[in-house]
């Protein structure tokens, strides 16, 4: 795809599913319900403060989280295997505001937007969070949904 305004071209690859006698649907919908992990993931919508260094720090926003990781959108391409120190931020009610980590990127893939920007969809895992710091990301993850507050 070309973005006609930064003159950037994406690539888009695309997969064949293999037919065995099966119908492709069936075995799409077989791949993404065997999907395993160790912990559960949560919808979120989180700012999120990081830095490769500790010196600079940058933003983006986490979309999930579980007690193992986030998935996070950065405006910048990170390698697998790197470390950030990420601060991750609650909304203003919750008890405390933030929680600061140490995470290492796991996988990293672009994520071309409808005004035809992009961000970098990056998964992280917990590398280094202190035992009250996961408390309080299980506390957040398990509460009940908020109803926003209606005016009249």
């Amino acid at each position: 795809m070309l973005n006609p305004a930064s003159g950037i071209v994406l690539a888009v690859k695309s997969s064949k599913i293999k037919s065995h006698g099966s119908n492709p649907m069936e075995l799409m919908g077989k791949s993404l319900t065997s999907e395993k992990r160790k912990y559960p993931r949560f919808n979120v919508n989180l700012p999120v403060k990081y830095s490769r260094t500790n010196l600079f720090f940058k933003y983006g926003r986490a979309s999930n989280a579980g007690e193992g990781g986030l998935l996070v959108c950065l405006p910048e391409k990170m390698d697998i295997g790197q470390h950030l120190t990420l601060k991750l931020f609650f909304p203003s009610r919750s008890e405390l505001n933030s929680i600061e980590t140490v995470v290492q990127v796991v996988w990293m893939g672009v994520h071309l937007k409808k005004d035809w920007t992009w961000d970098y969809r990056t998964g992280v895992r917990f590398e280094d969070i202190s035992p009250e710091n996961m408390t309080i990301l299980k506390n957040f993850l398990m509460r009940p949904p908020q109803k926003p507050a209606y005016t009249s």
